[in-house]
């Protein structure tokens, strides 16, 4: 499982690189065009803001696998082992249902502009919305994971099982 997990992170990274590498060279290009050649290329502003939307939902991915996200833990760190376990889980069922939420809301959204195309490449608007759907399988899966590794634990261990929750910790 754990090699699966690795795989994954190192496929969502290649596509992020691909993604930022593609933004940085589309823009470049359209610049160039507009400088030298007094027009632009359209599709490429489109395109790259397709891979920016991209890259920042399969970044949060993996920020969120990672436990790299900024947090304020000053609140939890006060209160005594039991009441941190359950504010903890709280936190975890509200970022489930938000999950759940962003699911349902692309996943329509994906079906409902299937069959739109965009503007400038003629893409269909679905690779646009589908991101949504994928975000929310994969941090669906983390989240579950985590909550299921809280519900595990014993109160009085939480300040280590930060640490430990990750997918595929050895």
């Amino acid at each position: 499982m754990s090699k699966l997990i690795r795989a994954y992170d190192t496929l969502l990274k290649v596509i992020i690189v691909a993604c930022l590498a593609a933004m940085v060279v589309m823009v470049f290009a359209n610049v160039v065009m507009r400088y030298a050649f007094n027009s632009g290329l359209p599709v490429s502003e489109e395109l790259a803001r397709w891979c920016f939307v991209w890259l920042s939902f399969l970044g949060s991915i993996l920020v969120l696998r990672e436990h790299a996200h900024l947090g304020v833990d000053v609140v939890i760190e006060a209160l005594k082992p039991k009441a941190r376990k359950a504010c903890l889980a709280l936190a975890n069922v509200l970022m489930i249902y938000a999950t759940w939420l962003i699911f349902v809301g692309s996943l329509e959204q994906t079906r409902l502009n299937y069959e739109a195309t965009a503007p400038a490449s003629g893409l269909s608007q679905a690779w646009f919305f589908g991101v949504g759907v994928v975000f929310a399988v994969s941090t669906g899966i983390i989240l579950l994971h985590q909550l299921y590794v809280l519900i595990r634990t014993p109160a009085d261990q939480l300040h280590t099982m930060v640490e430990n929750t990750s997918l595929g910790a050895d």
